[in-house]
This record gives C-alpha cells, sequence and structure tokens, in this order.
C-alpha cells in the first residue's frame, strides 16, 4: 500500500443520497434491524442528517431484554450496527462491518425510545470509520450508549455470493421491483 493510498479522506455525501429529513426506508424487509416483516426486529425508523449524519430511532420491547426489564447489551450494539450502516444511504456504496465498538453509559429500560445519530467521519482506501451516540428519550436526552465502527466497502456481489440462496432468490424474484432494486442497491 502506498503513503497515498492510506491518507484519510473527508467522506462525501452521494449526489443521490437522500435530502436531510428524508425518511431511509427498510433495504429488505426481513432485516432484524430496519424490516417490517421481522416479528421481534428493532423495526428501526432511520432519516437523513444534515452533512453525512443519520438520524434513527427504536423503541425497547420486551423481546428485546437482556436483564430483567433492560435492554440487551448486544441487541444495543445489534441497533448501532445498523444505524451505523445505515450510512451507506448517504455515500452510496454497499458496506460490511468491519470493526464495531460499544459504550454503555447507561441502562436502557424496555419501553425506552433510543434515539440514535450517526455519522461518518473519514475514509483510509475501503474503510469507512464511523461514530453514533444514542439518547434516551428524545434526541437531546443522556447519553446511554456510544459507538464507532469501521464498516468496509464491497461489492454488490458480495451479498449474493455469501447470501443463503433461497432468500436472495426470494428477494430478487419479489414482483416488487421497487423493493429488489432497493435490496441490491446498496447494502441488503
Amino acid at each position: 500500500m502506498t503513503a497515498a493510498s492510506s491518507a484519510a479522506e473527508l467522506p462525501v455525501r452521494h449526489r443521490d443520497a437522500p435530502a436531510p429529513g428524508e425518511p431511509i426506508g427498510s433495504h429488505y424487509h426481513r432485516c432484524f434491524g430496519c424490516g417490517d416483516d421481522h416479528r421481534t426486529g428493532l423495526h428501526m425508523h432511520v432519516s437523513a442528517g444534515a452533512g453525512l449524519s443519520i438520524d434513527a430511532k427504536f423503541t425497547v420491547t420486551e423481546d428485546h431484554q437482556g436483564a430483567p426489564g433492560l435492554a440487551h447489551g448486544g441487541l444495543l450494539t445489534a441497533a448501532f450496527d445498523e444505524a451505523l450502516g445505515s450510512l451507506a444511504w448517504l455515500l452510496r456504496k454497499p458496506m460490511v462491518t468491519g470493526r464495531l465498538e460499544t459504550e454503555f453509559v447507561r441502562p436502557v429500560p424496555v419501553g425506552t425510545t433510543l434515539y440514535i445519530r450517526a455519522a461518518a467521519e473519514k475514509v483510509v482506501g475501503r474503510r469507512i470509520y464511523t461514530r453514533a451516540d444514542g439518547r434516551i428519550g428524545d434526541p437531546s436526552g443522556p447519553v446511554a450508549v456510544r459507538a464507532a465502527a469501521i464498516f468496509v466497502t464491497v461489492p454488490i456481489e458480495h451479498f449474493v455470493r455469501y447470501g443463503r440462496a433461497e432468500d436472495v432468490g426470494a428477494a430478487v424474484a419479489r414482483p416488487d421491483i421497487k423493493e429488489t432494486a432497493r435490496t441490491f442497491e446498496v447494502n441488503p
């Protein structure tokens, strides 16, 4: 690797990225994070923010418990993975999680809505560096969870090659062309 290829760059919001405030819908109806058809999923709502940020929220349900009455830490980590991964829609690059670190600042009770703001900070080669904060109750509430992640851009064929054949085939075969295109557009 040359010094030039390893230099950090500021990420650039793609010209076709959703406008600030525009909802970013589910990329796949059975996704645990954002899919409407996942019975116990997060059913996360995401919208494009200013610059290279997104805003996301989900409500912790009884299906998301670890300790009695509290969100499971792994589930909260999954929520941050989903929120940070949604930055792909602003960059218009398919990507996968390479590394994700989560810091738990305070407990998140069942019934709480967690508001997550995530941003892309820099790009080094195929790596995209991101950060997020999760706040309890409203976007200016107390911070409960922080996360930092490195995503790695991949060709869209990655998902077709490694995805379970019957799911990839079902996504491609869906009569809803809009969802099929969206499923394989950025990050299935």
